[in-house]
Protein backbone atom coordinates (compact mmCIF):
# COMPACT_ATOMS: atom_id res chain seq x y z
CA UNK A 1 0.00 0.00 0.00
CA UNK A 2 1.08 3.61 -0.61
CA UNK A 3 1.04 6.68 1.64
CA UNK A 4 -2.66 7.38 1.05
CA UNK A 5 -5.76 5.36 0.43
CA UNK A 6 -5.57 5.67 -3.34
CA UNK A 7 -1.96 4.51 -3.63
CA UNK A 8 -1.21 0.78 -3.93
CA UNK A 9 1.22 -1.82 -5.23
CA UNK A 10 0.09 -4.54 -7.68
CA UNK A 11 2.25 -7.66 -7.96
CA UNK A 12 1.78 -10.12 -10.86
CA UNK A 13 3.61 -13.47 -10.93
CA UNK A 14 3.99 -15.88 -13.86
CA UNK A 15 5.52 -19.36 -13.42
CA UNK A 16 6.70 -21.15 -16.61
CA UNK A 17 7.28 -24.95 -16.54
CA UNK A 18 8.73 -27.06 -19.39
CA UNK A 19 8.19 -30.79 -20.03
CA UNK A 20 11.14 -31.66 -17.82
CA UNK A 21 9.55 -29.74 -14.95
CA UNK A 22 12.08 -26.96 -15.11
CA UNK A 23 10.46 -23.70 -13.95
CA UNK A 24 11.06 -20.02 -14.48
CA UNK A 25 9.26 -17.39 -12.43
CA UNK A 26 8.55 -13.89 -13.72
CA UNK A 27 7.35 -11.14 -11.33
CA UNK A 28 5.84 -7.79 -12.39
CA UNK A 29 5.42 -5.05 -9.77
CA UNK A 30 3.19 -2.04 -10.51
CA UNK A 31 3.25 0.87 -8.03
CA UNK A 32 0.22 3.17 -8.28
CA UNK A 33 1.02 6.66 -7.00
CA UNK A 34 -1.36 9.68 -6.89
CA UNK A 35 0.69 12.79 -7.72
CA UNK A 36 -1.95 14.86 -9.48
CA UNK A 37 -3.91 17.58 -7.76
CA UNK A 38 -7.65 18.21 -8.16
CA UNK A 39 -9.02 19.74 -11.36
CA UNK A 40 -11.11 22.93 -11.39
CA UNK A 41 -14.55 22.34 -12.90
CA UNK A 42 -16.19 25.72 -12.11
CA UNK A 43 -15.86 28.38 -14.84
CA UNK A 44 -13.75 31.23 -13.46
CA UNK A 45 -15.59 34.21 -14.93
CA UNK A 46 -14.10 37.15 -13.04
CA UNK A 47 -13.15 40.67 -14.18
CA UNK A 48 -9.54 41.76 -14.27
CA UNK A 49 -10.26 45.43 -13.45
CA UNK A 50 -13.11 47.15 -11.55
CA UNK A 51 -13.86 50.28 -9.55
CA UNK A 52 -13.99 49.73 -5.79
CA UNK A 53 -17.79 49.84 -5.61
CA UNK A 54 -18.07 46.99 -8.14
CA UNK A 55 -15.78 44.39 -6.59
CA UNK A 56 -17.62 41.09 -7.17
CA UNK A 57 -18.49 38.55 -4.53
CA UNK A 58 -16.01 35.74 -4.04
CA UNK A 59 -17.25 32.71 -6.01
CA UNK A 60 -17.34 29.23 -4.53
CA UNK A 61 -15.17 27.01 -6.75
CA UNK A 62 -15.68 23.28 -7.26
CA UNK A 63 -12.96 20.72 -8.01
CA UNK A 64 -12.84 17.05 -8.97
CA UNK A 65 -10.09 14.44 -8.66
CA UNK A 66 -9.64 11.15 -10.50
CA UNK A 67 -8.45 9.42 -7.35
CA UNK A 68 -10.27 11.34 -4.60
CA UNK A 69 -13.98 11.64 -5.09
CA UNK A 70 -15.17 13.20 -1.85
CA UNK A 71 -12.16 14.17 0.25
CA UNK A 72 -11.19 17.44 -1.44
CA UNK A 73 -10.66 20.48 0.76
CA UNK A 74 -10.68 24.02 -0.63
CA UNK A 75 -9.08 26.94 1.23
CA UNK A 76 -9.63 30.55 0.07
CA UNK A 77 -7.28 33.43 0.84
CA UNK A 78 -7.53 37.11 -0.05
CA UNK A 79 -4.59 39.50 -0.06
CA UNK A 80 -4.52 43.16 -1.00
CA UNK A 81 -1.84 45.70 -1.86
CA UNK A 82 -4.03 48.56 -0.61
CA UNK A 83 -2.46 50.59 2.21
CA UNK A 84 -4.92 53.49 2.22
CA UNK A 85 -3.36 55.92 -0.25
CA UNK A 86 -3.20 54.14 -3.63
CA UNK A 87 -5.47 55.20 -6.48
CA UNK A 88 -5.14 51.69 -7.98
CA UNK A 89 -4.30 48.51 -6.09
CA UNK A 90 -4.39 44.75 -6.62
CA UNK A 91 -6.77 42.33 -4.97
CA UNK A 92 -5.39 38.77 -5.12
CA UNK A 93 -7.73 35.83 -4.63
CA UNK A 94 -6.22 32.38 -4.14
CA UNK A 95 -7.99 29.03 -3.88
CA UNK A 96 -5.98 25.96 -2.83
CA UNK A 97 -7.64 22.58 -3.45
CA UNK A 98 -6.05 19.56 -1.75
CA UNK A 99 -6.94 15.90 -2.23
CA UNK A 100 -6.59 13.19 0.40
CA UNK A 101 -3.08 12.35 -0.81
CA UNK A 102 -1.90 15.91 -0.20
CA UNK A 103 -1.73 16.96 -3.84
CA UNK A 104 -2.50 20.63 -4.32
CA UNK A 105 -3.96 22.68 -7.11
CA UNK A 106 -3.67 26.45 -6.72
CA UNK A 107 -5.94 28.84 -8.61
CA UNK A 108 -5.04 32.53 -8.44
CA UNK A 109 -6.90 35.53 -9.83
CA UNK A 110 -5.82 39.16 -9.58
CA UNK A 111 -8.26 42.07 -9.85
CA UNK A 112 -6.99 45.60 -10.40
CA UNK A 113 -9.18 47.93 -8.29
CA UNK A 114 -9.62 51.66 -8.89
CA UNK A 115 -10.35 53.55 -5.65
CA UNK A 116 -12.99 56.24 -5.16
CA UNK A 117 -13.82 58.71 -2.40
CA UNK A 118 -17.43 59.42 -1.51
CA UNK A 119 -18.28 62.29 0.86
CA UNK A 120 -21.60 62.72 2.66
CA UNK A 121 -22.13 66.13 4.22
CA UNK A 122 -24.15 66.32 7.44
CA UNK A 123 -25.12 69.55 9.20
CA UNK A 124 -26.64 70.05 12.64
CA UNK A 125 -27.56 73.03 14.82
CA UNK A 126 -26.73 72.80 18.49
CA UNK A 127 -27.05 75.25 21.36
CA UNK A 128 -24.18 75.75 23.78
CA UNK A 129 -26.34 74.33 26.58
CA UNK A 130 -27.52 71.21 24.73
CA UNK A 131 -24.96 69.06 26.50
CA UNK A 132 -22.34 66.63 25.19
CA UNK A 133 -22.64 65.62 21.52
CA UNK A 134 -21.76 62.06 20.48
CA UNK A 135 -20.49 62.36 16.91
CA UNK A 136 -21.01 58.63 16.31
CA UNK A 137 -24.77 59.27 16.41
CA UNK A 138 -24.47 60.99 13.02
CA UNK A 139 -23.24 57.77 11.36
CA UNK A 140 -25.70 55.40 9.65
CA UNK A 141 -26.84 52.25 11.43
CA UNK A 142 -24.33 49.44 11.13
CA UNK A 143 -21.36 51.70 10.41
CA UNK A 144 -17.94 50.73 11.76
CA UNK A 145 -17.47 52.77 14.95
CA UNK A 146 -13.91 51.66 15.72
CA UNK A 147 -12.27 54.50 13.78
CA UNK A 148 -11.28 57.84 15.28
CA UNK A 149 -12.83 61.11 14.18
CA UNK A 150 -10.64 63.77 12.54
CA UNK A 151 -11.07 67.33 13.81
CA UNK A 152 -10.93 69.68 10.82
CA UNK A 153 -11.50 72.92 12.74
CA UNK A 154 -8.35 74.13 14.46
CA UNK A 155 -8.10 74.76 18.16
CA UNK A 156 -10.44 72.11 19.56
CA UNK A 157 -10.08 68.53 20.76
CA UNK A 158 -12.50 65.67 21.27
CA UNK A 159 -12.25 62.45 23.26
CA UNK A 160 -13.85 59.22 22.00
CA UNK A 161 -15.99 61.17 19.54
CA UNK A 162 -17.56 63.39 22.23
CA UNK A 163 -17.84 67.12 21.46
CA UNK A 164 -18.77 69.63 24.19
CA UNK A 165 -20.28 72.86 22.77
CA UNK A 166 -19.83 74.59 26.12
CA UNK A 167 -16.06 74.53 25.63
CA UNK A 168 -16.02 76.42 22.31
CA UNK A 169 -17.00 79.79 20.91
CA UNK A 170 -20.12 80.37 18.84
CA UNK A 171 -19.46 79.18 15.28
CA UNK A 172 -19.11 76.21 12.94
CA UNK A 173 -17.08 73.10 13.78
CA UNK A 174 -16.22 70.43 11.22
CA UNK A 175 -15.35 66.77 11.84
CA UNK A 176 -14.71 63.94 9.36
CA UNK A 177 -14.97 60.17 9.68
CA UNK A 178 -13.63 57.94 6.90
CA UNK A 179 -14.43 54.25 6.41
CA UNK A 180 -12.58 52.16 3.82
CA UNK A 181 -14.34 49.32 2.01
CA UNK A 182 -12.38 47.64 -0.79
CA UNK A 183 -10.64 50.96 -1.39
CA UNK A 184 -13.86 52.96 -1.51
CA UNK A 185 -13.38 55.74 1.01
CA UNK A 186 -16.71 56.78 2.51
CA UNK A 187 -16.20 60.07 4.34
CA UNK A 188 -18.85 61.57 6.61
CA UNK A 189 -18.28 65.30 7.04
CA UNK A 190 -20.21 66.60 10.04
CA UNK A 191 -20.59 70.35 10.51
CA UNK A 192 -22.05 71.46 13.83
CA UNK A 193 -23.34 75.03 14.03
CA UNK A 194 -22.98 76.04 17.68
CA UNK A 195 -25.31 78.90 18.66
CA UNK A 196 -26.92 80.54 21.67
CA UNK A 197 -30.51 80.04 20.53
CA UNK A 198 -31.28 77.77 23.45
CA UNK A 199 -34.94 77.11 24.11
CA UNK A 200 -35.86 77.95 27.67
CA UNK A 201 -38.99 76.11 28.76
CA UNK A 202 -41.34 78.34 30.81
CA UNK A 203 -41.74 75.65 33.41
CA UNK A 204 -39.46 76.46 36.28
CA UNK A 205 -40.40 76.24 39.92
CA UNK A 206 -41.27 79.95 39.96
CA UNK A 207 -43.82 79.37 37.19
CA UNK A 208 -45.82 76.77 39.11
CA UNK A 209 -49.26 77.72 40.39
CA UNK A 210 -50.48 75.34 43.10
CA UNK A 211 -53.89 75.54 44.75
CA UNK A 212 -53.90 76.60 48.39
CA UNK A 213 -57.55 75.73 48.97
CA UNK A 214 -60.23 73.46 47.54
CA UNK A 215 -63.87 74.46 48.12
CA UNK A 216 -66.10 72.23 45.98
CA UNK A 217 -69.36 74.10 46.59
CA UNK A 218 -70.48 74.60 43.00
CA UNK A 219 -69.45 78.24 42.61
CA UNK A 220 -66.79 77.31 39.97
CA UNK A 221 -64.07 78.79 42.17
CA UNK A 222 -61.44 76.51 43.72
CA UNK A 223 -63.55 73.50 42.78
CA UNK A 224 -60.46 71.32 42.21
CA UNK A 225 -56.90 71.08 43.42
CA UNK A 226 -54.83 72.32 40.48
CA UNK A 227 -51.15 72.36 39.54
CA UNK A 228 -50.64 74.94 36.77
CA UNK A 229 -47.69 76.37 34.87
CA UNK A 230 -46.40 73.14 33.33
CA UNK A 231 -48.88 72.74 30.47
CA UNK A 232 -46.57 74.09 27.75
CA UNK A 233 -43.78 71.68 28.67
CA UNK A 234 -45.82 68.49 28.75
CA UNK A 235 -44.43 67.36 32.10
CA UNK A 236 -46.19 64.59 34.01
CA UNK A 237 -47.38 65.53 37.51
CA UNK A 238 -47.53 62.99 40.34
CA UNK A 239 -49.26 64.04 43.58
CA UNK A 240 -50.01 62.66 47.02
CA UNK A 241 -52.42 64.20 49.55
CA UNK A 242 -51.96 63.44 53.27
CA UNK A 243 -54.14 64.12 56.29
CA UNK A 244 -52.72 65.56 59.48
CA UNK A 245 -51.93 62.05 60.73
CA UNK A 246 -49.66 61.34 57.75
CA UNK A 247 -52.09 58.98 56.03
CA UNK A 248 -52.38 59.16 52.23
CA UNK A 249 -55.96 60.11 51.39
CA UNK A 250 -55.41 60.60 47.65
CA UNK A 251 -52.65 60.00 45.12
CA UNK A 252 -52.37 60.14 41.36
CA UNK A 253 -49.76 59.51 38.71
CA UNK A 254 -50.15 61.82 35.71
CA UNK A 255 -52.52 64.04 37.67
CA UNK A 256 -55.19 65.82 35.59
CA UNK A 257 -56.30 68.57 38.03
CA UNK A 258 -59.43 66.61 38.93
CA UNK A 259 -59.37 66.09 42.71
CA UNK A 260 -62.13 67.85 44.65
CA UNK A 261 -61.78 66.32 48.10
CA UNK A 262 -63.13 62.91 47.33
CA UNK A 263 -61.58 59.88 49.03
CA UNK A 264 -61.04 56.93 46.65
CA UNK A 265 -62.30 54.55 49.33
CA UNK A 266 -65.64 56.31 49.43
CA UNK A 267 -65.92 55.62 53.14
CA UNK A 268 -64.99 58.94 54.70
CA UNK A 269 -67.40 61.77 55.28
CA UNK A 270 -70.53 62.52 53.27
CA UNK A 271 -70.63 60.68 49.93
CA UNK A 272 -66.97 59.79 50.31
CA UNK A 273 -65.88 63.40 50.79
CA UNK A 274 -63.07 64.09 53.22
CA UNK A 275 -63.77 66.24 56.27
CA UNK A 276 -62.96 69.92 56.16
CA UNK A 277 -59.54 70.81 57.42
CA UNK A 278 -55.92 71.20 56.54
CA UNK A 279 -54.22 68.59 54.39
CA UNK A 280 -50.75 68.39 52.92
CA UNK A 281 -49.57 67.74 49.38
CA UNK A 282 -46.37 66.35 47.88
CA UNK A 283 -45.94 67.11 44.18
CA UNK A 284 -43.34 65.64 41.82
CA UNK A 285 -42.91 67.13 38.33
CA UNK A 286 -41.42 64.22 36.38
CA UNK A 287 -38.25 64.80 34.29
CA UNK A 288 -38.37 68.56 34.89
CA UNK A 289 -35.36 69.09 37.10
CA UNK A 290 -37.68 70.60 39.71
CA UNK A 291 -37.32 69.15 43.18
CA UNK A 292 -40.43 67.61 44.81
CA UNK A 293 -42.67 70.28 46.35
CA UNK A 294 -44.67 70.03 49.58
CA UNK A 295 -47.09 72.33 51.32
CA UNK A 296 -50.43 72.74 53.15
CA UNK A 297 -53.85 72.67 51.51
CA UNK A 298 -57.18 73.73 53.02
CA UNK A 299 -60.24 71.65 52.15
CA UNK A 300 -63.61 73.23 52.94
CA UNK A 301 -66.93 74.34 51.51
CA UNK A 302 -66.44 78.11 51.56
Amino acid sequence: AGSCANESVITRTWTLTDECNNTTTLVQTITIVDTTGPTLITPLDLPSSVICSNVPDVPELSFEDDCSTNNITVVFEETSTFTGTEEIYDLIWTWTATDECGNDTVITHTISVVTENFTEEIEADRCTEDGLIDLYEFLPNGADTSIEWVVVTDGITIIDGIFDPLEVEIGDYVFTYTVSNNGCLNTYEVTIHVNEDCIVLPCGEDDLKISKAVTPNGDSYNEYFTVGGVEECGFIVDIKIFNRFGDIVFESRDYQNDWNGQSPSGSVGSAGRLPNGTYYYVIEIKDSGIKPLAGPLYLGTK
